[in-house]
């Protein structure tokens, strides 16, 4: 008599690669979702960084820091994640973040210039007349929320 030799995967091998997708997809999910909330606020960094050449220059030219958007040549057009930018007195960049994530969204990615920067790190705000040193990134979102932020931008809002 001849065997038949079966071919093929019986069902508790197929349930078990089932299982494993399964939570394979349940970590993976969450994670990437993440992954694409911070690049979306990583594109709003990038928004502000660039308004930041402007404030430096015009900082720079007029010896005195711009109080609007238009004075220090950034753009105040609305994209895709920026609902708003703003310039506020003392060189302040304000972008309000949109479709995003529902706890950041309507919140402030923030940038102030610093006219001197402490032993550890920190800094106060740059007035008429000083060199801008560095820049302080900081939100007025939860700390909860804080991890869509770029690292530098951990931080509140500087007083």
């Amino acid at each position: 008599m001849l065997k038949k030799v079966q071919k093929g995967f019986t069902l508790i091998e197929l349930m078990i690669v089932v299982a494993i997708v399964g939570i394979l997809a349940a970590v993976a999910i969450p994670a990437y979702q993440d992954y694409l909330n911070r690049s979306k606020v990583s594109e709003v960094a990038a928004v502000v960084g660039a308004c930041k050449t402007g404030v430096q220059e015009f900082a720079a030219a007029r010896n005195a820091l711009p109080s609007s958007a238009n004075a220090a040549g950034c753009s105040t057009n609305a994209t895709k994640y920026v609902a708003s930018l703003a310039v506020n007195a003392g060189g302040i960049i304000q972008a309000t973040i949109r479709q995003v994530e529902a706890t950041v969204d309507t919140k402030l990615l923030s940038m102030t210039p610093l006219g001197a920067i402490t032993v550890g790190g920190t800094g106060t705000a740059a007035t008429a007349g000083q060199t801008i040193v560095g820049w302080h990134c900081g939100t007025d979102a939860a700390t909860t929320s804080w991890k869509y932020f770029p690292a530098n931008c951990r931080n509140a809002i500087a007083p």
